[in-house]
């Protein structure tokens, strides 16, 4: 049986949906670009609503996103490209596990995030407090020493020397 184009593309579109707080706070589509059991690599163009900037990165309509999403990790990172190509940096989330039912993949944010820029002389760990006020340290302390854990991993990772022998971490910056 042969499968048209059509049926291909939607083997190879899911969406991702980030939760936070309980609640759906983002869905949409992205191409999955491999799957090897563990990680989910994805890329989508910006999805938020105009310009973002975080005073130290502006992401903007034309921007494209390479996602990673682990189903063993608790984070994500996103690199983050321009519409010409120039790469910005990497945007990571602190995250559960993903889920990867038929067609989605499902992260639920744990507020912690660290971004790290394209040339790596910012390495910068963000939304700490949000973290603390959240509670998630009371109300699931499991969840909440996985999220510091893997904040202190990218952090070390950003900023080790770029070995991806050593790290195992081909999608992390080079420098």
């Amino acid at each position: 049986m042969s499968v048209n184009s059509a049926e291909q593309e939607a083997v190879r579109t899911v969406d991702v949906v980030l939760v936070k707080g309980g609640r759906t706070k983002i869905r949409y589509p992205a191409v999955v670009l491999d799957d090897d059991g563990d990680r989910v690599s994805v890329r989508a163009p910006w999805a938020g609503d105009g310009v973002r900037d975080f005073g130290f990165v502006r992401f903007e309509p034309g921007d494209v996103f390479t996602e990673h999403y682990w189903r063993t990790r608790w984070y994500a990172v996103k690199e983050v490209w321009t519409s010409e190509g120039r790469l910005k940096g990497w945007y990571c989330d602190v995250t559960r596990p993903a889920l990867v039912p038929s067609g989605e993949i499902v992260v639920t944010d744990l507020e912690l995030d660290l971004w790290v820029s394209a040339d790596r002389s910012a390495v910068l760990r963000l939304d700490e407090d949000e973290f603390a006020a959240s509670g998630l340290d009371r109300t699931d302390p499991v969840a909440a020493d996985h999220a510091v854990r893997a904040l202190d991993e990218l952090e070390r990772l950003a900023r080790a020397p770029h070995d991806p022998a050593a790290v195992h971490a081909p999608w992390w910056p080079a420098g």
